[in-house]
């Protein structure tokens, strides 16, 4: 991002919040987080709703992404998502914490596919 940013958020990423690349916006959209221009200036506040004119001028902006309202898109099938969980603990979900450990991100897993 070259004149506009979204400082103190890409330190912590909340996968509730997604980022969004300008290219993917649509009108009614929200932003999660304040759009900033360098000088630390608020251009569009959090909870403003995108309109085609907002979406336009973001993209004027240079701006790489923003970050909206609502869950995160998981990004592949629900079956793929549980086999590759079901991959990575193979080695290990016989050990003590690693079973529970599977378990918290499949129910995890469970949530971002029930929200979408």
């Amino acid at each position: 991002m070259d004149d506009v940013t979204d400082p103190g958020h890409e330190e912590i990423e909340d996968s509730a919040m997604p980022k969004v690349t300008i290219d993917k916006l649509v009108p009614g959209m929200k932003l999660s987080h304040p759009l900033t221009a360098p000088n630390g200036l608020v251009l569009l506040s959090e909870g403003t709703e995108l309109t085609e004119k907002w979406i336009s001028r973001i993209g004027d902006m240079n701006v790489d992404f923003v970050h909206i309202e609502g869950p995160a898109d998981p990004g592949m099938p629900r079956e793929e998502m549980m086999a590759r969980l079901d991959a990575r603990f193979a080695p290990v979900e016989t050990r003590p914490p690693m079973g529970r450990i599977k378990k918290i991100v499949r129910e995890h897993i469970e949530t971002l596919y029930a929200r979408s």
